[in-house]
């Protein structure tokens, strides 16, 4: 489980699409404290450790991964948002998070309101109606509250620390990002189908 609040940006240093895709990356965290098998959310995406060295782990990902999120797409540079497993006793800052991504959004606009930017994204068809306005949801593995709904498309402020220490400083229109909506709506939509 995760909360939605990013620890680290990173890149991606190495990739290997010899059997199993292998995604190297340059990290700072002190990776002596990540063990092998640690579940890491990578943009969202939990994935678990497979190697570490002095600034960097390995993760692997499989053909269904790839084909669902945005991993498919990566290659040597690509900026990744990181956030190491919640542990009992930490702070609950965002929101619970899975890391298993739903889909994958895109930015359709961006305007900047203040000193922060908003954001307007696509949902995929199957998802949209699990985004409600201040609702949360994971895009990128980010925590965020949905500002407005209209139809496929919805709304979010980024503040500008989150822009500078996320990959949202980098998304323009046309960006695509792995989206996990708010298991509660997820849930919710399973007992209302349920009593029909």
């Amino acid at each position: 489980m995760f909360t939605g609040i990013i620890t680290d940006l990173g890149r991606v240093r190495a990739v290997d699409t010899q059997g199993e895709t292998r995604f190297e990356f340059t990290t700072r965290y002190d990776t002596g404290t990540i063990p092998l098998g640690a579940s890491i959310a990578c943009n969202g995406c939990c994935l678990t450790v497979i190697e570490t060295g002095p600034d960097w782990f390995a993760v692997q990902a499989s053909a269904e991964t790839l084909s669902k999120t945005t991993l498919g797409g990566w290659t040597v540079g690509t900026p990744v948002n990181f956030e190491r497993a919640l542990a009992v006793g930490d702070e609950l800052g965002g929101h619970i998070v899975s890391g298993h991504v739903d889909g994958v959004a895109e930015v359709v606009d961006t305007t900047p309101d203040g000193e922060s930017m908003r954001f307007s994204f696509r949902a995929p068809a199957d998802l949209k109606r699990f985004v409600a306005p201040k609702g949360s949801v994971a895009l990128d593995g980010v925590s965020l509250t949905v500002n407005e709904v209209a139809d496929d498309v919805f709304g979010i402020n980024i503040i500008p620390h989150t822009q500078s220490v996320t990959t949202f400083g980098t998304l323009k229109r046309g960006s695509r990002v792995n989206m996990e909506i708010d298991m509660l709506a997820r849930y919710v939509a399973r007992l209302l189908n349920s009593e029909t």
